[in-house]
């Protein structure tokens, strides 16, 4: 059930466990939960309408004011001159499937039975019982579109129209998972049918041209605002790009120093075209707009690939380059306008910040592991993260964890880019497989990760590798063979003949 919002650090359904992470907090050094009274609360009754952009491999420095070069992203760095840049903000997964689904549920990847990316013909997807987003607003009477990227299962028991919105325009899943070589050079494309773009459940082209799915995808947002500023809505815009392949339309490609830069430049222009229709609308000044990226930049892809620097490595590893991306908030006249946090902030928290916003009661009875932060987003003096850990899982492994400003990583093997092969004009690059033991980083003075301090701070790892064990028990970890007592199952299917080959 729902803690009272008004005690400090207080959780969402795992708050049995709060004893222990408040006596661990204290030993690593974790700043106590702020967690301001009813008076510093939004309206509740307030109907705010909710925008959320993601793309979808976007790097840490793929946005100008996070320190992109080659390419310029005015409406990203004006977005978070109106109102918040997050520097520490983190997706529940390195992966495409398992960080939509934490952001959509609020928990954990393998607390809701999705730790992996899903493929065509996928058994599983979000399961029926899970409440997402779109559900939680719907039963607020929000008018909800998907628009994009999906990925969360293709079946159409998965797909966005069961699962709270009422409309879907996009892909169901990434736009390599195609049979056309250029499109996917990999091996795995013989077993993939001809990439759909759906209407709702029904297909409405084969193998699009993707590099009008950007052009495309703008519209569709464009349009619900403007049939739904009358009434409050949410908007789940999930672009598929700059996911390889990459495309950009005629009128950006060579724009930049890079084919990546091209697409950066379109997606922008799109926030652009979206934010214009909120203005247009008249319904600017009502909108919460979150920005960010799925995860990090898939770094063997080369010069079809984004950066993540100053970070370590990126997508599909447990290093800051894979689960810290750019994100930015804006809400005119509730979110400070050109301000930024360096607060510990989660995609998991976007939804109970939602519901508090719209005094959604749909989480009262959900387990779930994301927290209100809207003490942080709307400026409260002093407020801080109120996560005393977060935990890096890599599908099912738990391989690192942080509090504060340590980062434990436990011993695993990760995919690196330093030794594999960049590969540039689309063609596929390879890792190199290397290990990392227990190791431990400061990540306020060392934010690449590159000096372990396990040997000089035993004190500080025994009471990480304590998180760690909460984890394991609650979530689950597949490195020490341990099933979570909390985590839910995916929803299932037989074997089937799908709808989207009909």
């Amino acid at each position: 059930m729902t803690a009272n919002p008004g005690v400090p650090c207080a959780r969402f359904a795992r708050s049995r466990h709060a004893a222990l992470f408040a006596a661990l907090a204290f030993v690593v050094g974790v700043a106590g939960c702020s967690l301001p009274g009813s008076t510093d609360r939004p309206d509740r009754g307030a109907t705010p309408n909710v925008v959320i952009i993601l793309t979808d491999d976007q790097g840490y420095a793929d946005v100008g004011v996070f320190g992109a070069t080659g390419f310029d992203t005015p409406n990203l760095d004006q977005l978070a001159a109106d109102g918040m840049m997050l520097t520490d903000f983190y997706v529940a997964s390195s992966g495409c499937s398992p960080s939509r689904a934490a952001l959509l549920t609020g928990a954990y990847p393998l607390g809701v039975g999705l730790p992996h990316v899903l493929f065509p013909f996928a058994q599983v997807g979000l399961h029926p019982d899970e409440v997402t987003m779109a559900e939680m607003l719907s039963e607020k009477g929000y008018a909800t579109a998907a628009v994009g990227k999906w990925h969360l299962g293709d079946h159409p028991r998965f797909l966005p129209t069961s699962h709270g919105f009422d409309s879907y325009f996009g892909l169901p899943y990434s736009n390599d998972m195609s049979p056309d070589p250029k499109n996917n050079p990999r091996e795995s494309a013989a077993r993939h049918p001809p990439l759909p773009l759906l209407r709702d459940t029904t297909v409405v082209e084969r193998e699009p041209d993707q590099s009008t799915l950007v052009g495309r995808y703008t519209e569709e947002a464009v349009r619900f605002i403007e049939r739904n500023a009358s009434a409050p809505f949410f908007l789940y815009l999930a672009h598929s790009m700059p996911h390889v392949p990459i495309y950009a339309s005629p009128d950006f490609s060579n724009r930049s120093a890079t084919p990546y830069g091209d697409v950066i430049e379109e997606i922008d222009w799109s926030v652009g075209e979206v934010l214009d229709a909120l203005e247009r609308s008249g319904v600017s000044d009502n909108t919460f707009v979150v920005f960010t990226s799925d995860n990090g930049p898939w770094l063997i892809f080369g010069d079809h690939a984004g950066s993540a620097a100053p970070l370590r490595e990126g997508k599909d590893t447990a290093f800051e380059g894979g689960q810290r991306v750019p994100a930015i908030v804006r809400f005119p006249g509730r979110v400070p306008a050109g301000s930024v946090s360096s607060e510990m902030v989660l995609s998991m928290d976007i939804l109970p910040t939602v519901a508090q916003l719209t005094a959604s009661t749909a989480l009262d009875t959900r387990m779930i592991d994301g927290r209100d932060v809207w003490p942080i987003l709307s400026g409260v003096a002093g407020a801080r993260s109120p996560h005393e850990a977060f935990f890096y899982y890599r599908g099912r492994d738990l391989q690192a964890v942080r509090s504060g400003r340590w980062k434990l990583h436990v011993p695993h093997w990760y995919q690196s880019i330093d030794g594999g092969v960049v590969a540039n004009g689309g063609a596929v690059g390879s890792f190199m497989r290397r290990d990392i033991g227990l190791a431990l980083f400061d990540l306020e003075a060392d934010v690449g990760e590159t000096t372990d301090l396990a040997g000089t701070h035993p004190g500080v790892v025994d009471s990480l590798l304590e998180y760690v064990e909460w984890a394991r028990d609650d979530i689950g970890d597949a490195l020490t063979d341990r099933t979570g007592r909390n985590a839910r199952q995916p929803g299932r299917v037989e074997p089937w003949n799908p709808s989207i080959d009909n």
